[in-house]
């Protein structure tokens, strides 16, 4: 046992080494890489980016990757609902304390003449990961970032919608009452909630709506659906905005456009801590069409980091003074608690998990403790500390 605990100690402390040297490299806030791209069917798919006769997933990953990365980034669709991007920084974002985390960057804008009702909001729900079993992949758990609809009544989650890959030699069918729309029956799709429409095509975007580098006849897409967002207001189209937690949904300038880590929820709904997360993933949210408008598809301009040089918590304890730092010391079925002040502190497990939640006096404290062998980690505010129940 003294030999696990000194080899225990050994990879901790490597760890937190490379922590620091990793800190201490300059990193860049924006996007780096781009893991995974498909765009549901839309007016913009093949055109952002440009689709050429014989490109491969492979090669539009790669097109996605250089519109993104770096400061100087474009608009990438991802199309109708369903629509995803996946995308990464050079390093871990840290979930850093009272605040927002990052920010998607979408091309909303505010009709000036309509008061605070954004008239182009096209609302992407944002997903995080953390690398948990450091492969370098973004293929751990996701969870939701829970924005200001997640709880309302009219959104949908578990939603599953299937779009149909055209017959190229279809008859359109336009829309006689409106010449814009050349063929209202383009393509097809029907989702969980027996409901079944169209994606029309227009004559402002000839190219394909259907992705043209992926070869199945169908894609299905899952996840939370918002309620439909638009209004007709003399004879123009206006999207409202919902209030937080979204992309593409507020001015990037606006702060409520940030988004915070310490909203994530698991697949149940239930609050988790991450300290820090290392993929991005965002779909479009709504399902809906608007006449010559066309589909609500969400647009990304790139991402930033709000603190590119936080430090993850390891990193975090190594700059804090004694007088500061919580002390846990787990005793059989109780965890001892060293606390510099009055506060509420949580126990979060490696997989991010919140297991418990309580407030803590200064000075010492003597708590229940039933959790399972295993690492935690004891966070207050921007205060953390890893410990270990045998």
């Amino acid at each position: 046992m003294q030999q696990l605990g000194k080899k225990w100690i050994v990879l901790f402390m490597a760890g937190l080494w490379m922590s620091l040297t990793l800190s201490a490299q300059q990193k860049s806030p924006f996007i780096s890489r781009v893991y995974d791209f498909q765009p549901a069917p839309g007016q913009f798919v093949n055109e952002s980016p440009d689709y050429e006769p014989g490109d491969t997933r492979e090669d539009i990953l790669q097109k996605v990757e250089e519109l993104l990365a770096g400061e100087e980034s474009s608009l990438v669709s991802l199309g109708g609902y369903g629509g995803y991007i996946v995308f990464g920084f050079d390093h871990p974002v840290v979930n850093v304390a009272d605040g927002p985390d990052f920010r998607v960057m979408g091309n909303v804008f505010v009709n000036a003449t309509a008061g605070a009702l954004a008239e182009s909001s096209e609302p992407g729900i944002v997903m995080v990961s953390r690398d948990a079993n450091g492969n370098g992949l973004p293929d751990d758990i996701w969870y939701e970032l829970a924005g200001s609809d997640y709880g309302k009544p009219e959104t949908v989650h578990d939603y599953r919608i299937v779009y149909y890959k055209p017959d190229g030699d279809k008859t359109p069918e336009p829309d006689t009452e409106n010449p814009s729309l050349t063929d209202t029956t383009y393509i097809r799709w029907a989702d969980s909630q027996g409901r079944q429409g169209y994606v029309s095509r227009n004559s402002f975007h000839e190219q394909p709506y259907y992705p043209q580098w992926v070869e199945v006849d169908s894609l299905v897409f899952e996840g939370a659906r918002l309620a439909d967002n638009y209004v007709l207001e003399n004879g123009g189209y206006l999207f409202h905005a919902c209030e937080w937690g979204y992309a593409d949904n507020k001015p990037n300038a606006d702060a409520q456009s940030g988004l915070d880590i310490e909203w994530a929820v698991d697949a149940g709904g239930q609050p988790v801590h991450l300290p820090e997360i290392h993929f991005v993933k965002v779909y479009t949210a709504v399902n809906q069409y608007c006449g010559w408008l066309g589909e609500t598809s969400t647009e990304i301009g790139g991402a930033v980091d709000l603190h590119p040089e936080a430090l993850p918590v390891a990193a975090q304890r190594l700059r804090g003074s004694a007088q500061t730092q919580l002390i846990a010391n787990p005793v059989r079925d109780r965890l001892l608690i060293e606390s510099p002040c009055g506060q509420t502190v949580q126990v979060v497990g490696m997989d991010g998990v919140r297991r418990m939640s309580f407030r803590v006096e200064s000075g010492t404290n003597e708590l229940p403790c039933s959790l399972p062998r295993g690492f935690y980690i004891l966070t207050a505010q921007d205060n953390a500390v890893k410990f270990r129940k045998q």
